[in-house]
């Protein structure tokens, strides 16, 4: 009896020690179809398909040197080398601290990390997103889980009659006090993106989220509306960069910012947005800065102040008026920053006041984040949660 037992506990040991072998197994397996990020921030690209016969990685990255200075957002390739296993790899240079977007082309088919589940729109592909961490600034893009929230809403307007997407963050206070009402930022992106672009690409609800925790920004609504004329909840998001650059005359039209008034109540009702004087603020980047200071000139009274990146302006759009807060940030590898540096020179003939941020880099993502993260820091302090 007492032997019978003991083979007993002994096969149930053998049976233990088989399950964790097989388990750390599917544990190493796993940990070779993700995207590896080392300590001296160099990346291993990994993807496994014994069957294919030409693997490259795109990524918005130097894949063979980095550099200092990034100018504007290409795509780099190189191709990936399979092993006996088929396993195919690629690891990089260090790279500097920040967000980073890439894919996978098969047998010349391009698409997403399939083992990677952060991916965001860009252009009208999916990509797929690591972070190199490492810097007060790229710390602020990880906030996992959200301590706030953000809803998705579809909202008519009923002068142009079309519909459009709206992603709102409210911070975690929203919640914890149901009878305060709050300041509000209204972010716009440019003309390649949609109601996705600062939430994906931008990482604006996380960086908000930390500043907040961190006191260093004002608890406040974030508003990033689709602010394309075209109707792309009906297109089902089918438009992109060239699309855009052909339709720009139609951006002159003004529909969003026609829309404006309609879509500020129609979030009012719905949202304990503050109403008192200096409580609404816009920014953009690029062509959403134009459009900023369109809205900030057709609805002065409404807005107390302008936050403008990497802005594509022009005459038309000088400040009527002084603004509590009107504040810009440009590169000085920007394609566009001798037009920035017209409409100063235009605004300070026009003795309006300003705020000049300047780096280095282009008309890029990294810049505007950092933009963001500025900007919003300077925000509503005099305003009372009520």
């Amino acid at each position: 009896m007492q032997s019978q037992r003991s083979r007993s506990i002994f096969y149930l040991l053998i049976l233990l020690v088989f399950q964790v072998f097989l388990n750390n197994l599917s544990a190493q397996e796993k940990k070779l179809d993700t995207l590896l990020i080392h300590e001296d921030g160099s990346v291993t690209f990994q993807y496994r398909d014994s069957a294919a016969t030409r693997v490259k990685v795109y990524c918005d990255c130097k894949l063979r040197r980095q550099t200092t200075e990034v100018r504007s957002e290409n795509y780099h390739s190189v191709r990936m080398v399979k092993d006996s296993t088929g396993l195919w790899t690629y690891t990089t240079p260090p790279l500097a601290p920040e967000v980073y977007t890439y894919q996978y082309e098969r047998n010349g088919i391009r698409r997403p990390d399939p083992t990677n589940p952060d991916s965001i729109r860009v252009r009208r592909e999916k990509m797929s997103v690591f972070i190199i961490d490492g810097t007060p600034q790229t710390h602020l893009y990880v906030s996992k889980p959200l301590r706030g929230k953000v809803d998705t809403l579809l909202f008519r307007c009923g002068m142009a009659g079309k519909t459009r997407r709206i992603l709102v963050y409210t911070p975690p206070q929203y919640a914890q006090n149901p009878d305060a009402y709050f300041p509000t930022l209204y972010l716009l992106h440019g003309l390649n993106g949609n109601e996705t672009a600062w939430n994906d690409r931008g990482r604006a609800a996380e960086a908000l989220d930390n500043l907040i925790a961190m006191e260093k920004a004002k608890p406040m609504i974030l508003v990033m509306p689709d602010a394309n004329p075209e109707e792309l909840v009906a297109q089902k998001e089918n438009i992109g960069l060239f699309k855009n650059i052909i339709m720009y005359p139609t951006w002159n039209k003004l529909e969003f910012e026609k829309c404006f008034a309609d879509m500020d109540k129609f979030l009012a009702e719905n949202y304990r947005m503050s109403s008192m004087s200096g409580s609404r603020a816009v920014a953009g980047l690029s062509a959403g800065a134009k459009q900023s200071c369109n809205l900030a000139n057709m609805y002065a009274k409404t807005f107390s102040a302008v936050g403008l990146f990497s802005p594509v302006v022009g005459y038309k759009q000088l400040p009527k008026d002084n603004f509590s807060k009107y504040w810009i940030g440009g590169g000085t590898g920007d394609l566009f920053h001798y037009r920035i540096n017209i409409f100063r020179k235009k605004m300070q003939r026009h003795h309006v006041l300003y705020t000049m941020y300047n780096t280095k880099g282009g008309h890029t993502w990294r810049n505007w984040r950092v933009y963001f993260t500025e900007f919003v820091q300077t925000l509503f302090w005099n305003q009372k949660i009520n």
